[in-house]
C-alpha cells in the first residue's frame, strides 16, 4: 500500500493503511524517533492484518517522512494530539491503540487525550524508572539543547537524527529554519521536563492521577526480566494504575530486547524484530467481546 499524506496541525503526516477495508482499525505506533518503515513494524502490521485487522501505520512528527513539528506539553503529547486529529480526518470512529516502547507511551497518552476514540489499548516495552527515563532525556533532548546553544539551529540540522529527517523530507530544512534557534531551545526545555524522574510519574511526563482517564479494556505485556530500558517494574506500576487492566507474560524471550539491540548494532536486524511474536496474543485480546 503506497504512502499517503495528510495535513495535521500545520504539518504533513505520512501514513498507510494495511489490511481489509472492513477490518477494525488498529493504530500501531513504534518507539524512539523511528519511522513506520523501521524493521519489525510492518511485520507485526501484516500479522495483524492477516487476523482481519486494518492497521494504521503513521510516521509521527519528527519521525520518518513526516514534517518536523515542535509543540505540546511533551513530544508524546504532541504525537497523541496528532494521532487523534489524524483519525478524525480519516473518518475513523474508533480504534484499538497499540504500541511498544515510546509507542506505548504515545498510545497511553493518546487514550487519555482521546478516550472516545479508543475502544481498546494494548502496550508493551513500557519505558519508566530512573535509568531508562534519564537515558531518554539524553537521546531526545540533552544533545539537542547542547547543540542549539553552541551552534544554533544550523547545528541542529547537522545532527544525525535531524539530518536524516531532512534527507527523508526536504521540507524539514525550511521548517527547522522557520522554527529558529530560540523557539527550538524553548520547546526542548519544556520537553525535557517529562524526562526528569518524579516519584508520581510511572512513565515520563504522565502523573499517577491521569491514569484514571483510561477506562477502556487494556492489555499490558510485561517487560522483560533484565530489560533495563523497559523495566518489569514499570509494567506492574501501569497495571496497578489502569483499573481493570490485564497483564500477561511476554510472548517473546525475557531478553528479547537485549538480543535485538545486539543484532541492531551488529547490522543484523532491528530492535522491533521480535514484536511479530506478539501477534497471536494481541489478536486474541482484540477479538474478545
Amino acid at each position: 500500500m503506497p504512502d499517503k499524506e495528510i495535513e495535521v496541525n500545520g504539518g504533513i503526516v505520512v501514513y498507510e493503511l494495511i489490511g481489509p477495508e472492513d477490518g477494525e482499525v488498529v493504530t500501531l505506533t513504534p518507539g524512539g524517533r523511528f519511522s513506520k518503515d523501521y524493521g519489525g513494524v510492518h511485520e507485526l502490521a501484516y500479522a495483524l492484518a492477516e487476523g482481519g485487522k486494518r492497521v494504521l501505520l503513521w510516521d509521527r512528527p519528527n519521525c520518518g517522512k513526516s514534517d518536523i513539528q515542535l509543540y505540546g506539553r511533551s513530544e508524546s503529547h504532541m504525537r497523541a494530539e496528532t494521532l487523534g486529529v489524524l483519525c478524525q480526518k480519516l473518518g475513523i470512529g474508533q480504534v484499538i491503540a497499540a504500541g511498544g516502547s515510546g509507542g506505548a507511551r504515545d498510545s497511553i497518552i493518546f487514550t487519555m487525550m482521546w478516550p472516545d476514540l479508543v475502544r481498546k489499548l494494548a502496550v508493551w516495552s513500557i519505558v519508566g524508572g530512573t535509568y531508562s527515563t534519564m537515558v531518554l532525556a539524553h537521546v531526545y533532548v540533552m544533545n539537542e539543547l547542547a547543540t542549539v546553544r553552541r551552534k544554533g539551529i544550523e547545528g541542529v540540522m547537522e545532527m544525525p537524527g535531524w539530518a536524516d529527517l531532512i534527507a527523508a523530507n526536504p521540507r524539514n530544512r525550511d521548517r527547522l529554519l522557520a522554527i529558529g534557534s530560540e523557539e527550538f531551545e524553548r520547546v526542548m526545555n519544556r520537553w525535557l521536563d517529562a524526562f526528569i524522574p518524579k516519584p508520581n510519574e510511572p512513565i515520563p511526563g504522565v502523573p499517577d492521577w491521569e491514569f484514571e482517564k483510561i477506562t477502556c479494556p487494556t492489555l499490558i505485556i510485561r517487560g522483560g526480566e533484565k530489560d533495563y530500558d523497559h523495566p518489569k517494574r514499570t509494567s506492574y506500576e501501569v497495571h496497578c494504575l489502569i483499573k481493570g487492566s490485564r497483564m500477561i507474560e511476554p510472548p517473546w524471550p525475557e531478553d528479547a530486547w537485549e538480543r535485538a539491540v545486539d543484532a541492531m548494532y551488529a547490522g543484523k536486524g532491528s530492535v522491533f524484530d521480535y514484536w511479530v511474536q506478539g501477534a497471536p496474543a494481541l489478536l486474541e485480546f482484540f477479538n474478545e467481546d
